[in-house]
């Protein structure tokens, strides 16, 4: 009996000391990243143990699984209220995720982070809920395929543009994101969008206009032309992937989608060539048949469009140089949205 309770102690005793180890180690990068992220400044967050975690998911049961979105999701319940929490696959994406969306939760278009816990190889985020769920490649709502009215579209895009101007603005040097697409975006229960995952941002240097990389990293279609062949970032790569995502709410289709088995792949950036001609936008030919249903002959709404396709045209451009910055984009999305008094 001494032998067998003995045994049955010991693997408590090393996960133990595995769990610390994890800590230890996690948390250091944490710190050390948050002082040179924050300047100094203080930003709070709860750390959950991992068993907390466990019971929270069900040990990361299946059926916990936020489907159709950023992989590694799972809602749960902490505290009597219900949460989402992420699972990484590395720990400097997990740390930078932590860092950023600590700074950008005080924006109500972010995912806002409640806490994280430090005691897995990896770390965990836990955020608040978003009772919707999350957007699909082309646009609509995983659940039930929700295909969602012209005005939310419209909302939801203004909304995310104020979002990413704050990542590009509000801080002593400005963020990229550098994962902007339709499944980084969770809606709550009224539908107000949440930007998600700042595992792949980057600080731009003091005195620089961008960063330089040996490789482009980014969503596929969503990705800026100009960053993959000199493998420079900047503000103008969000922006970028943002014109994307607006054609993608526009158009109800994916920005990278399979033209048949054995055919390979095409871009939504690219088929825009066939609808686009002598500065001549097609609307019709373009927009998804829902939103012209719904707009029908009402020519005010049509020119909402034409003027919302004029902006993600803008935005796409194949030189850096010649998009708006974000705060631009914001402010026409603003001016568009007011263009119809309700």
């Amino acid at each position: 009996m001494a032998s067998k309770s003995l045994f049955s102690i010991i693997p408590r005793v090393k996960r133990k000391e595995e769990k610390k180890r994890s800590f230890l180690k996690n948390g250091s990068i944490l710190l050390k990243d948050l002082i040179a992220s924050c300047d100094g400044k203080s930003h709070p967050i709860r750390c959950y143990s991992a068993a907390e975690i466990i019971r929270a998911t069900n040990n990361f049961d299946r059926s916990c699984i936020i489907d159709g979105v950023y992989s590694g999701m799972f809602r749960g319940i902490l505290d009597d209220r219900t949460v989402i929490i992420k699972q990484h696959y590395n720990v400097d994406g997990a740390i930078r995720d932590i860092i950023i969306s600590m700074q950008m939760s005080t924006h109500k278009n972010s995912l806002k982070l409640l806490g994280c816990c430090l005691e897995f190889d990896t770390p965990a985020l836990v955020c608040e809920n978003a009772g919707k769920g999350g957007l699909k490649f082309d646009g609509s709502l995983v659940v039930d395929n929700e295909l969602l009215p012209w005005k939310t579209r419209l909302r939801i895009a203004k909304q995310l543009a104020s979002a990413l101007t704050y990542l590009h603005t509000a801080f002593p040097r400005p963020i990229i994101h550098r994962n902007v697409k339709s499944t980084c975006i969770l809606l709550d229960d009224d539908y107000v969008p949440k930007l998600l995952d700042f595992s792949s941002s980057i600080t731009i240097p003091p005195n620089q206009l961008y960063v330089e990389e040996t490789y482009a990293t980014g969503p596929l279609g969503y990705t800026d032309p100009s960053y993959e062949m000199h493998g420079k970032s900047s503000v103008k790569t969000d922006v970028y992937s943002f014109g994307v995502l607006l054609l993608v709410f526009l158009m109800r289709r994916g920005a990278a989608f399979w033209t048949g088995a054995g055919t390979g792949i095409e871009f939504l950036t690219a088929d825009l060539k066939l609808n686009v001609s002598d500065g001549q936008i097609q609307i019709e030919t373009i927009a998804d048949p829902k939103i012209l249903e719904e707009v029908g002959g009402d020519e005010q709404a049509q020119q909402q469009l034409k003027d919302f396709l004029a902006l993600a045209l803008l935005c796409i451009q194949g030189e850096s140089e010649a998009r708006p910055d974000m705060i631009d984009v914001a402010k026409e999305l603003v001016r568009i949205d007011k263009s119809i008094m309700p």
